[in-house]
């Protein structure tokens, strides 16, 4: 035979799942993407079709929304650990499953006071809207035995205007570029971090504290960062969440420079004082880099966009 198969998987990808716990008058919203994707011995139905060792597509999906009523969904985390268990455990041909997840934040809409005239409830507390900030994401994969935890979080765009410079430089013929003592740094954060959590005698991390600490501690050291590259901001932010939070082992970063120009206003006998600025949206420059606690190795693959 000429040719072999190579790694394959297979699954359900993109379940939208919105579960709404109800505690009284008050509601809550979980809203997920979730993507399902399964491997173990699977050769005869690529090399004869048999579907013999074959969970439908379809079937996953629909065990994703009855976990959502019977387990709930406590975090993002929680949910595909649940998932993941379940595929591995419960069908003998599956070996690894892993389990993709996006997380879509809403908050809930302050009201009128307690004298409103309007029809309904002097409290609602059922009514959100969708938080215009970065996706939640998370990859569960298990084979039985281990488990890697790698969380993370996409879109989340963020900018210093001040306290950031940019010089000292290589430069060359095709440099053009004007040396910055103060600029706008301006990024659009893709931030992937894996748990040091593998095994089940091991405690569980708090999964929804864990997010909010790291992503608190993601943006302060994004603030304090007196910044003369993006590089130097990147690993400031990076080591102040491995030092902080001891759950986690490894995190990649992936920011794109949101490049602010200073727009040249003396053609109309102005000037501009680091006041006005032409805001580029491509070509951009991508910095990426992991930052690993001291002793550990790195496992989130590097290749992180599609670029």
């Amino acid at each position: 035979m000429p040719t072999i198969l190579g790694q394959n998987q297979y699954g359900k990808a993109e379940n939208r799942v919105v579960r709404i716990t109800r505690d009284g008058d008050t509601h809550h919203i979980k809203d997920l993407n979730v993507s399902v994707a399964l491997s173990g011995d699977m050769d005869d139905v690529h090399y004869s079709g048999s579907n013999a060792n074959v969970l439908p597509t379809d079937t996953t999906k629909n065990t994703v929304y009855a976990f959502a009523k019977e387990h709930g969904i406590e975090s993002a985390e929680q949910f595909g650990i649940h998932l993941a268990r379940h595929f591995v455990t419960s069908q003998e041909p599956i070996k690894t499953a892993r389990i993709r997840i996006e997380e879509y934040a809403w908050e809930r809409i302050a009201t009128s006071d307690g004298n409103s005239q309007f029809i309904g409830a002097d409290e609602v507390k059922h009514s959100f809207v969708r938080k215009g900030q970065e996706t939640r994401t998370t990859q569960i994969t298990f084979d039985g035995e281990k488990w890697q935890v790698i969380s993370g979080l996409k879109d989340l765009v963020v900018m210093n205007s001040t306290s950031s410079e940019f010089w000292g430089y290589v430069k060359d013929k095709y440099t053009t570029l004007k040396e910055a003592y103060d600029r706008i740094l301006a990024t659009e954060v893709s931030a992937k971090w894996r748990y040091n959590w593998i095994s089940d005698d091991a405690r569980m991390p708090n999964w929804e504290k864990s997010y909010e600490q790291t992503r608190k501690h993601m943006l302060q050291a994004f603030a304090e960062t007196y910044s003369l590259s993006l590089q130097q901001t990147l690993y400031q932010m990076g080591s102040r969440i491995i030092n902080s939070r001891s759950e986690v082992d490894e995190i990649r970063f992936s920011l794109p420079n949101k490049h602010h120009f200073l727009v040249d206003l003396e053609p109309f006998g102005l000037k501009n004082d680091n006041e006005v600025y032409f805001a580029a949206d491509r070509p951009y420059g991508l910095i990426e880099a992991t930052v690993l606690r001291d002793g550990t190795d790195p496992q989130i693959p590097v290749d992180m966009t599609n670029l």
